[in-house]
This record gives C-alpha cells, structure tokens and sequence, in this order.
C-alpha cells in the first residue's frame, strides 16, 4: 500500500466507522461470504494448519471450526478498525475484565509485570488496559512490513497510552523505567514467528515443531517480573472477557525455558477448548526445524 492508496483507506475507514457497531457488524457478514467463500482468504493456509493441529478431529469437524473462524476474523477485521472512533467508555463496555485486583496488588508492590498475549479472541481490543491500571504499559512489537498500516496501528494504540516499543528497544526501556521506578506492564505477543535468523528456541505446539520468542522469559528472569497470561475470551458478538491468569508470581531463577514452556501450553489448552478465536490465517509454521535440533 503506498502513500496514496493509504490515504485513501484512512478516510474511509474514518468515515464508514462513525456508523454504529450493529451497523459495522452488517458489514462483517458481507466480508465473511469474501474471505471464507468468494473467493476466501489464505483458505489453504487456514485448511493446513487446522489439518495439523487437529489430526484426530474428522473433516466435519474441521469445516466447522473453519468457517467459525471465517465468521470471527471478519468481526475481527471490522473491530479493529472502528477502534478510529472507539474510545475507553465504549470498550468498558465491551471487554470486561477479570482479576484486575492482580495488577494493582503488584503494582502496589512495586513490582514489574511480563504480560504474555496471544492473537486470540481481540486482543486489540485489550489496549485499553493502560485507562484503568497503574502500570505503566509498553508493548514489544515487530514492526509491520508497510509502514503507513504499521503508522495506522501504532496510532490506534498510542490513543489508549500504550507505548509501542520494537524488540529491539525492550531492554533499554525497561532498564529505563525502572531508574526512574516506575512499575512498568511489559507486553510480548507470544504466537509471533520468529525470523529464521532470529530462532533460538524449538518447542512442540498444537502437535507441530514450532519456533518461539524467548524474549519475555529472557526479560522477566532477568528482572524477576510476575509473569501473568491475558485470556481474551470472546462471550459473544461484539463483547469479550479479559482474564488476567497469574503464570508466575516470581521468574527469577527458574529452570530454562521453563516460562516459555508454560506459556505456550496454556495458549494451546485455550485454543483447543476454542479453536475458532485463534488467528489460523497466520504463517505460523513457515519455518521447519534442523535435523540438528530435532
């Protein structure tokens, strides 16, 4: 997308968003009959991944979750775009959120967090945490590769107080805020595929070899932060539950890998409970394991 045809998408969108969600929601029935139907989206890529993950699961079964996907990537995709006119009272109303009393304990501890979230029921929609918590948040993000979308999301964030932060950046600006003693909320998405240079771990996830992050055990170790899991749970059209799951009250010094083990099992427990609110559209096995690490 160049500069003029993101332009163009931006007022647009601005302009189609101003409708009422029960109006946008029309509108995700439309791009639902595109992307799963006519002519469908990455719908190999989805086939492929739900085949692999389910192997036990029959070809109804698969079908099913597939076009249950379908119907909430397209909620999904109109969601993340009214968030232009979507502001802290109508998002309250929409995510509620459980165990906040974890954060602010923690908070009035002083301590540091490690957030683990997944692309799983919105978790966009989960940025407007930073409106009700202490803790100052930054999110670890891989920047997109078109920079006028990547800007477009950056700028959706940043309205909540979010702190967007790439990878790269993480460490000096924990080391950062923790000079000036400011309880920070650091937030690593953990389904991301690492580049193939980037790789250096290799765990076992929805029955496939899988490469992950590292990152937010290497972090939270590193400065005992709590390690906590944000559960986004879709509960219907439109409305999502935020559960704040404690994973580890203290980091340090645990066994390696150890953290990252936990993490992605209990993202794979979520997805298999519900398997339709995850983000199967994702080239999430790209890569393939060396011989010399299997």
């Amino acid at each position: 997308m160049g500069a003029i045809g993101y332009y163009l998408f931006y007022a647009v969108n601005w302009t189609i968003t101003l409708l009422p969600m029960r109006i946008l929601y029309l509108f995700s029935d439309f791009v639902y009959l595109i992307i799963c139907y006519f002519p469908g989206y990455r719908k190999k890529v989805v086939r492929t991944n739900l085949k692999n993950s389910f192997p036990e699961k029959s070809e109804q079964e698969l079908k099913s979750i597939e076009r249950k996907f379908y119907h909430h990537f397209a909620d999904l995709v109109v969601e993340i775009l009214a968030m232009t006119h979507l502001f802290k009272k109508q998002l309250v109303k929409r995510v509620s959120v459980t165990n906040m009393e974890l954060l602010h304990r923690l908070y009035d501890e002083k301590r540091d967090v490690a957030v683990v979230v997944a692309h799983y029921g919105n978790w966009e929609w989960s940025n407007f945490i930073p409106t009700i918590i202490k803790h100052k948040m930054i999110t670890v993000y891989k920047p997109l590769q078109n920079k006028h979308f990547d800007k477009f999301m950056n700028d959706i964030r940043l309205r909540y107080g979010v702190i967007m932060t790439p990878m790269s950046n993480v460490i000096r600006d924990v080391i950062s805020y923790r000079k000036q003693n400011i309880p920070i909320l650091a937030t690593f998405i953990s389904d991301q595929t690492p580049a193939i240079t980037d790789i250096r771990y290799w765990t076992t996830f929805l029955n496939q070899d899988t490469p992950v992050f590292t990152g937010a055990e290497k972090i939270a170790a590193k400065y005992d932060m709590a390690v906590v899991f944000f559960n986004i749970e879709k509960i219907k059209r439109g409305y999502y539950n935020l559960d704040i799951q404690l994973l580890f009250e203290h980091s340090a010094g645990l066994p390696e890998h150890h953290i990252t083990d936990t993490h992605v099992k209990h993202l794979e427990k979520i997805i298999c409970e519900k398997p339709e609110y995850w983000l199967w559209s994702h080239k999430r096995w790209k890569h393939k394991r060396p011989l010399s690490n299997a």
